[in-house]
C-alpha cells in the first residue's frame, strides 16, 4: 500500500464514500492519515449519582429499578427508566436518576428490571430534576472497563460522513503495516526526544493514553513549525529587498486629513505612522505588519498611507478577507473622504459584482481613474490591470502569501505591502512567525473608548443574562451569543448553534429577531445574515467563532460566550472585540459550567483585563500541551495542528534549531540534511499559498 494511492483502493470505500471524504479534502491515503481529530472523548471513572453535574457528559453505574417504559412524545417514542446507585450489593433509593432515550423503543424489552448497567451521557434538567439523556449503554460493565482512561477521536465531519466511518478507515490503513517516510534525522529525534512519524500518526488517531497523545502531537507540531520556519527563511533568501522605485513626497492631502480628524492620534499611532512613512519615503520597499487590538486605530493609519501614495500620483489596493468587510471599508472611505473634502476616487471590486460592473471597474482601474481599489481576492484576478499600483494593504489576511504577492507584482511594479492584524501575538513569537516582516505595534486605545465590562459566571446566571440582553435590545442595541459547535454531538458537552437558537427563541420575547451563522454556511448566505445584522434587522445573532474576524457593528453592545473554558484566552479576547466599537458601554459575559480551579483562574484574567497583548502573553504562559479538550485558536497561518499559544515553547525550539542548521548549511545541501531538505520541499509545495512573504 502506498500513501499516494487513492482512498478508493481501501476496503469498504466506494464511490459514495470517496465523494464524502472528498468533501473534507481527503482524496489519498496520506490525506486520510493527516486528517486529524478535532477533539477527543475521554472515558473517566464512573461518578456517584449524587455527585452528577448539570450539563456534563458523565458515566454512572447502577441497577435498573422497576420496568423500563416506552411512551410517545411529539410523535417520537421515548424510553425511560430509573437507575439506582449500588454499593456493596445494596440499592440506595435516595441516589437514583431518571434516564431517557429517544427513538429506541426496543430498549424496553432488552433492558430488564434488576439489571446492573453502566451508562454514559449528558446530564440535563427536566421539570426540576436531573435526567441523563440518551446515554450509551455498557453491559456487562467490563465493556466500559476496556475504554476507561482512554481517549477516543472525534473527527470534523460532513453530512453523511460518520465518525465511525473515518476511524474504521484510518485503522484499516494503520493495521496494514504501511510505513510512512521519516524526514527528521535520528540526531534531531534523539536530541528533542521526538516520536517517530509512524508512532506520531498512530498516537494522534488512537492514543494509548493522554501521555501517548501528547508525545505524538508534540512531534508533529514540532515538525510543522520546523518546516514553516525553514520555508520562510528559504523564501526570504530568494526574496531580495527591492529598491523603492516610487518617488513619494509628503503632500497636502495627508496633512489635510491629519488636521481634519476630530481627534488626535495616540502616541502609539504616531509612532507607527512615522515608521510607515519612513518606509514609503525610504530606499527600499515596505514589507510591514501592524499589530493592534480591535479599536486601536489601525485603519486610519492605513488610510493615511493610501492617501500619501495617491497624493503622489499612484494607486493603492485594500484587500479584505470577505466581501462584506470589503464593502464596509469601501463605504467608510467614501464617507471619510466626502466629510473631509478629500477628492479621491475609491473603487469597490468583489466577486459578486455583475460582469458589466466588473468590466467598467477594470477600465477605471487600468486608466488610473480609480485611485484606491478596495476588494477581496477579486483584486488579483487575471483581468485586473493596474495603472500604477504602489501600495497593497491587507486586513486580517494571514493567508496573503507568496502567490498573491507575485500576482500583484506581475500587474505592475513591485508594490509596498502593509498587513494589518488584530490577532494579539506576543512579540517574541511574532518575530518568528513574521520574520520577513518589519513589525509595528499599536498598544494604546483612543481615550474616548469605554472599556468593556466583563463578568465570568456559571450556568445559574443564564436567565439573568437573557434578561440583560432583552434590556439592551429594548434600548435599540444588539447582541452576539457564541457557541463552540454548529450542531449537537452526543459525545461532546458543549452548546451548539442550531439547538441554542431554537431554545433561545422560546426564552426571549417573540419581538426580538434571532438568527444564526456558522462556518459551514456558504459565503453568500453568511454575508446576507451579517448584512441584516448590520442593519439591525437581527437583534441577537447566535454564532460560532466565524464572527471572530468580521464587520464593525457599532450597535452591538453585548457578547455572551457559552462554554468559555473551551477557548484559548487570546481567542476569547478576539471574540470580545466584536463589541465595544462605539461610544455605548459594552459588556462581555463569559459563561462556563466548569468548576475546575485552573479554568476559572484563566477566565478571571479576561475578567480583569482588556489588554490583548497582556492576555496573549498570559495565554502563552498558561496553556500547556495537555490542554487538549478545548477548541483550537483561529488556525493562525493555516497550521494543521500547531497553536502558537499552546505550543509557543515548541515554536521557539524549532526556531533555535533552524538557526543552528542554517548557520552551517543555509541551503540544506549537506548529506546530514538530505532527508530534512526532502521533507521541506514537500511541505513548501503543499503550503506555498499560506507562507507569508
Amino acid at each position: 500500500m502506498k500513501i499516494t494511492n487513492d482512498i478508493i483502493t481501501l476496503k469498504g470505500v466506494g464511490e459514495q464514500s470517496k465523494a464524502l471524504f472528498g468533501k473534507v479534502g481527503v482524496e489519498t491515503i496520506e490525506d486520510l492519515l493527516t486528517y486529524y481529530p478535532r477533539v477527543y472523548e475521554r472515558f473517566e471513572e464512573p461518578v456517584p449519582i449524587a455527585e452528577l453535574t448539570l450539563g456534563r457528559i458523565q458515566t454512572i453505574h447502577g441497577r435498573i429499578f422497576g420496568r423500563p417504559m416506552t411512551t410517545s412524545n411529539r410523535h417520537r417514542p421515548v424510553t425511560s427508566l430509573i437507575l439506582r446507585e449500588v454499593t456493596s450489593g445494596r440499592d440506595h433509593v435516595e441516589d437514583s436518576i431518571k434516564v431517557i432515550w429517544y427513538r429506541m423503543p426496543f430498549l424496553s424489552s432488552t433492558l430488564k428490571t434488576g439489571m446492573t448497567i453502566t451508562l454514559r451521557g449528558r446530564v440535563i434538567k427536566k421539570q426540576n430534576q436531573l435526567v441523563m439523556e440518551h446515554p450509551e449503554i455498557y453491559h456487562p460493565a467490563s465493556k466500559y472497563e476496556e475504554k476507561r482512561h482512554t481517549l477516543q477521536p472525534i473527527y470534523p465531519l460532513t453530512s453523511g460522513l460518520t465518525n465511525n466511518m473515518v476511524g474504521k478507515t484510518i485503522r484499516q490503513v494503520l493495521e496494514s503495516g504501511v510505513r510512512l517516510e521519516e524526514h527528521l534525522s535520528p540526531e534531531i529525534m534523539k536530541e528533542f526526544q521526538l516520536y517517530s512519524y509512524n508512532d506520531s500518526i498512530r498516537a494522534m488517531h488512537f492514543p494509548v493514553n493522554e501521555e501517548d497523545y501528547i508525545k505524538g502531537r508534540r512531534r508533529l507540531v514540532y515538525e510543522e513549525f520546523l518546516y514553516f520556519i525553514l520555508s520562510i527563511r528559504s523564501l526570504k533568501e530568494d526574496y531580495v529587498k527591492e529598491k523603492n522605485a516610487f518617488s513619494f513626497k509628503e503632500n497636502q492631502l495627508v496633512n489635510h486629513l491629519m488636521e481634519s480628524l476630530p481627534y488626535e492620534l495616540t502616541d502609539a499611532q504616531k509612532k507607527v505612522w512615522a515608521e510607515i512613512k519612513g518606509d514609503l519615503l525610504g530606499k527600499h520597499l515596505m514589507n510591514r505588519l501592524i499589530q493592534g487590538d480591535v479599536g486601536s486605530g489601525k485603519t486610519i493609519i492605513a488610510v493615511l498611507a493610501l492617501v500619501l501614495v495617491v497624493g503622489s500620483g499612484c494607486q493603492g489596493a485594500f484587500m479584505a478577507p470577505t466581501e462584506i468587510l470589503a464593502r464596509q471599508h469601501y463605504e467608510n472611505l467614501l464617507r471619510w473622504f466626502n466629510h473631509y473634502g478629500i477628492k479621491i476616487k475609491v473603487e469597490l471590486l468583489t466577486g459578486s459584482m455583475t460582469a458589466k460592473e466588473k468590466r467598467e471597474a477594470y477600465q477605471r482601474i487600468e486608466t488610473g481613474q480609480s485611485q484606491i481599489i478596495v476588494g477581496t481576492n477579486a483584486l488579483i484576478q487575471e483581468k485586473v490591470n493596474y495603472h500604477k499600483l504602489a501600495l497593497v494593504i491587507t486586513d486580517e489576511q494571514h493567508r496573503f502569501g507568496v502567490r498573491q504577492r507575485e500576482t500583484f507584482i506581475q500587474k505592475g511594479e513591485f508594490p509596498h505591502v502593509l498587513v494589518m492584524s488584530a490577532t494579539p501575538i506576543p512579540r517574541t513569537l511574532a518575530v518568528i512567525l513574521y520574520g520577513d516582516l518589519d513589525i509595528s505595534v499599536i498598544d494604546q486605545l483612543p481615550k474616548n473608548r469605554l472599556p468593556i465590562k466583563n463578568c465570568v459566571v456559571d450556568l445559574s446566571y443564564r436567565n439573568t443574562a437573557y434578561s440583560f440582553i432583552s434590556k439592551e435590545v429594548a434600548k435599540g442595541h444588539q447582541c452576539y451569543i457564541i457557541c463552540p459547535m454548529v450542531e449537537d454531538s452526543e459525545k461532546l458537552e458543549a452548546e451548539n448553534v442550531l439547538d441554542y437558537t431554537k431554545s433561545l427563541k422560546e426564552d426571549l420575547d417573540s419581538s426580538i429577531v434571532i438568527d444564526y451563522i456558522h462556518g459551514k454556511m456558504k459565503q453568500d448566505k453568511k454575508d446576507a445574515i451579517m448584512e441584516k445584522y448590520l442593519r439591525n434587522e437581527i437583534q441577537v445573532l447566535v454564532s460560532t467563532t466565524v464572527i471572530e474576524v468580521g464587520i464593525d457593528v457599532p450597535n452591538a453592545t453585548v457578547i455572551l460566550i457559552e462554554n468559555a473554558e473551551r477557548f484559548g484566552l487570546a481567542q476569547l479576547h478576539q471574540l470580545r472585540g466584536r463589541v465595544g466599537r462605539s461610544v455605548h458601554q459594552s459588556y462581555c459575559i463569559f459563561m462556563s459550567p466548569t468548576r475546575n480551579k485552573e479554568s476559572r483562574e484563566r477566565l478571571e484574567i479576561l475578567n480583569k483585563s482588556n489588554d490583548g497583548f497582556f492576555i496573549a502573553n498570559e495565554d502563552l504562559r498558561l496553556r500547556g500541551p495537555g490542554d487538549i479538550f478545548g477548541i483550537r485558536q483561529s488556525g493562525l497561518l493555516g497550521f494543521a495542528l500547531g497553536d502558537v499559544y499552546q505550543d509557543g515553547e515548541l515554536l521557539r525550539q524549532a526556531n533555535q534549531l533552524v538557526n543552528v542548521i542554517t548557520a552551517h548549511d543555509p541551503k540544506l545541501e549537506k548529506e546530514e540534511n538530505t532527508t530534512l531538505a526532502k521533507g521541506l520541499e514537500k511541505y513548501t509545495q503543499k503550503h506555498l499559498a499560506m507562507l507569508t512573504l
